[in-house]
């Protein structure tokens, strides 16, 4: 499985929302313009958060994005569940019932093989980690590795654009 880059666009654009401490909506193309990303596919990737209580749009000239809720009731499961969806990574194709054990009876597959098991139990240990993992943390784990860096996102974004 790999996880698609909205993903991380997403997360970081609410660590960014919250940085920025705006009291209304922050335009797509605004939000777009820290990171160097095209503002249209950013902003179908921010759909998704609005869906799932993540953010919420208002739309037209002065509409775009805010935070729905605190960064510390988010989690990195929740980001990724909204861009992803919901569906597990791993999906047996139950090969074992093909081949040398084809003429098997159904009943000698009624328990998940070894390997399904295995995948199983590591995807819900890896969704549990993201589960336990909220934007707070992870913003406060960014402002120890970058010292001001909340300020640095204000002041930034404070400039007048072209």
């Amino acid at each position: 499985m790999k996880i698609s880059e909205g993903v991380e666009w997403a997360a970081h654009c609410c660590l960014l929302l919250d940085w920025m401490g705006e009291d209304g909506p922050v335009s797509t193309a605004r939000l777009a313009a820290g990171y160097g990303l095209p503002a249209a596919y950013l902003n179908k990737q921010l759909q998704p958060l609005v869906k799932a209580g993540i953010l919420t749009s208002t739309a037209g000239k002065k509409g775009g994005f805010r935070l729905a809720r605190p960064l510390g009731e988010v989690t990195l499961m929740d980001v990724l569940a909204a861009i992803e969806g919901p569906a597990e990574a791993f999906q047996c194709a139950e090969i074992r019932q093909n081949g040398v054990w084809a003429d098997l009876p159904a009943s000698a597959f009624r328990a998940p093989c070894a390997i399904d098991a295995a995948m199983r139990g590591a995807e819900l240990e890896w969704r549990r980690a993201l589960a336990a993992r909220t934007l707070a943390s992870i913003q406060s784990d960014a402002e120890l590795q970058a010292p001001g860096l909340r300020t640095q996102v204000r002041e930034w974004y404070a400039r007048p654009r072209q």
